[in-house]
């Protein structure tokens, strides 16, 4: 019995990773989301229900597509275990194991947005490669059932030791012939973003406080928030990138980078924020952002007065609804092309992505955007709306407590944090320990209504536990509710409050 098992187990995972390997060779060359994995992967993330969404996100964070990855891989092992153990019984079940795998990267392929014809290859080949290896794997001298007997040791050995290798190569020159990643980092290296016709305003003195452990004014590139449905960030190069604009608009526009970067650009510091972020939650930054402005764009094209939502749509496939009314209000809503003084990261949507000030990112942020089209809201719903997320959603008004994070001494203590209410801004931000009377904290000077403003509050800590909230008031008078809700569905609502301990 333990022979049994030691030989189906290692069977089933030289075939997995034969048939994963060599797909992933030729979905190098196809495309990345070709990849049975990736494509399976993407299917899970579309067919999800929104607690399960919101759970890895909150579990996982920004690391969500990797636990993706790391449980399908788990997965398959199991998967491929199972059916090697089965084949030293009856070969017949491992074809049938290996003909479900392809089955199923087949169709996950096929109903990726944009799939083509060649987004079969990987599966198919992959799975062929698999059969062939299995063949090899089993002792061709019998043509009965498999049973643990009926392998010549040495030949098992010779001929695992070499489809491993094999596998280990096959792997490494998929990622060889992974030339599009290459490609879209040489074209963000080699793109120059012309100096905007609107620079932003000198960033006022006294937007730092300078606090430890405090979120610092502008968020950088590598560690600001990513939240989106792409396994595979989508790897364009900037000459291959077009948008296209069409719909219910009188002259549908199409342009490429040149013709956008052609126009004036204005840069503009903007706080941007996702919907799934829990109270105290990582999921909002603060940037300098430069992009061509919407507005401008889309009167270009004419659009007719009862378009009253703006699809647009990723590369990926993703789409996301914006209420057309916010876009053309006069807020600074851009295509935007740079970040903190750098083209556009990959993973946050280069060469071209949308930023509008004031709303979620999942009814506004668009990464890697390439089409737009103008029509309404009772004719479409975006990506999201069908997995019971609000339409519209004005980004909140809310407060953070950055520190303290952990156990203080007696004494001054700095409490610390941010507030944001884009496109309205911060007026207030007080601070309440324990069940005591509201305290007014020190806010950093305002750069615009658009970012997030730190504020500090001196703690007189005494020894002892203690529990600490925080709320903002917004410029229109309105105060941050007290009133739990979990962020489905258009955000969530309540106080921030941390118990910190007094050593």
């Amino acid at each position: 019995m333990k022979r049994r098992l030691a030989y189906g187990s290692a069977i089933g995972l030289l075939i997995a990773g034969v048939a994963v390997a060599v797909a992933q060779l030729v979905a190098a060359f196809v495309s990345d989301v070709a990849s049975p994995v990736v494509a399976v992967g993407q299917a899970a993330i579309d067919l999800a229900p929104p607690p399960v969404k919101d759970f890895a996100i909150n579990t996982f964070g920004s690391h969500d597509k990797l636990a993706l990855l790391t449980g399908i891989g788990v997965l398959l092992a199991l998967f491929a275990v199972a059916i090697g153990v089965l084949a030293v019984q009856t070969r017949w079940t491992a074809y049938a194991g290996l003909a479900l795998f392809g089955a199923v990267g087949l169709a996950a392929a096929l109903t990726r947005p944009g799939a083509g014809q060649l987004a079969v290859l990987p599966s198919i080949v992959g799975v062929a490669a698999a059969f062939g290896a299995l063949q090899l794997l089993f002792n061709t001298q019998r043509t009965e059932d498999i049973s643990p007997t009926g392998f010549d040791r040495r030949r098992f050995l010779v001929t695992g030791g070499a489809l491993g290798a094999g596998a280990v190569a096959v792997g490494f020159a998929s990622r060889l012939a992974g030339a599009s990643g290459r490609k879209a980092t040489a074209s963000r290296a080699a793109l120059r973003i012309p100096k905007p016709a609107e620079p932003a305003p000198p960033v006022p003195s006294g937007v730092d406080l300078n606090v430890r452990e405090l979120s610092s004014f502008y968020t950088p590139n590598s560690s600001f928030y990513r939240v989106d449905t792409a396994i595979v960030a989508p790897k364009i190069r900037a000459a291959d990138w077009k948008l296209r604009i069409h719909g219910m608009v009188d002259r549908p526009i199409e342009m490429n980078i040149d013709q956008l970067l052609a126009r004036p650009l204005i840069e503009r510091d903007i706080t941007i924020a996702c919907v799934s972020n829990e109270i105290g939650g990582p999921y909002v930054g603060n940037a300098r952002w430069i992009g061509a402005r919407l507005k401008p764009i889309l009167e270009e094209a004419g659009v007719h007065p009862k378009a009253d939502q703006l699809v647009s749509r990723s590369a990926d496939g993703c789409t996301i609804g914006t209420p057309t009314a916010v876009v053309m209000d006069g807020r600074d809503a851009m295509l935007a092309v740079a970040m903190n003084g750098e083209p556009l990261p990959i993973k946050h949507g280069f060469p071209v992505r949308m930023i509008v000030p004031g709303l979620y990112g999942y009814v506004s942020a668009t990464k890697w955007v390439v089409d737009m089209e103008l029509t309404t809201f009772d004719a479409f719903d975006a990506y999201w709306i069908p997995r019971g997320w609000a339409k519209k959603a004005p980004i909140k008004t809310m407060s953070r407590i950055d520190t303290p994070s952990a156990a203080v001494k007696p004494g001054k203590v700095p409490v610390a944090g941010v507030a944001w209410a884009q496109h309205k801004g911060i007026e207030r931000v007080e601070v309440q320990i324990d069940d005591g009377p509201w305290r007014e904290a020190r806010l950093s000077a305002l750069d615009t209504i658009d970012t997030w403003r730190q504020w500090v509050y001196e703690w007189d800590a005494t020894p002892g536990s203690h529990v600490i909230r925080a709320r903002a008031t917004d410029k229109t008078g309105y105060m941050q509710t007290s009133d739990d809700a979990s962020p489905a569905p258009d955000g969530a609502t309540g106080w921030h409050t941390v118990t910190i301990s007094v050593v």
